[in-house]
């Protein structure tokens, strides 16, 4: 039976290689002498730090510009808040979605159940499978999903006939 996975799962060796990008031009970049301005990668958390609120959102439009050169998608980050480190500085963790949340799987079943197409779907761990008779029904599905669900990065895995 034909089937697929929904997944959102980010290219971890671009993020690197963006990370990377983004550090190699605050050292170089003249507004960021003398400052402690850095990004860190850790597991999927990256790491912001700066003096103010400004150079965390300058750094993260310098990381933001990476990502898109790199063809990765920015709705993978989750910011979040700032926080007060010793001194003047600040920093803020960036998380990197990996996986679909239960509440969201769980919209994706309803959105194909209410859609009245000939498809079924499983959570399994972090993905969506989705199953049907015919391969078209299984398109349709992919391009039900894509224009519903514009909040997180979805990609289609394991297409199998």
């Amino acid at each position: 039976m034909p089937s697929f996975d929904t997944v959102c799962e980010a290219n971890l060796v671009e993020l690197k290689n963006a990370v990377d990008n983004t550090a190699k031009e605050i050292a170089t970049r003249f507004d960021f002498k003398g400052t402690p301005a850095a990004i860190e990668i850790k597991d999927k958390e990256i790491t912001l730090i700066g003096n103010s609120d400004f150079q965390l959102s300058q750094i993260e439009d310098i990381l933001r510009n990476k990502l898109t050169k790199r063809n990765v998608d920015v709705r993978f980050l989750d910011k979040g808040d700032v926080q007060k480190t010793g001194g003047d500085k600040v920093k803020v963790l960036v998380k990197v979605r990996n996986g679909i949340e239960t509440d969201v799987s769980k919209k994706i079943q309803r959105l194909l159940k209410d859609s009245k197409l000939k498809v079924q779907s499983a959570i399994q761990e972090s993905k969506l499978r989705v199953t049907g008779a015919k391969r078209d029904d299984l398109q349709a599905a992919m391009a039900l999903i894509r224009k519903e669900v514009t909040d997180i990065p979805l990609s289609f895995d394991n297409f199998r006939d």
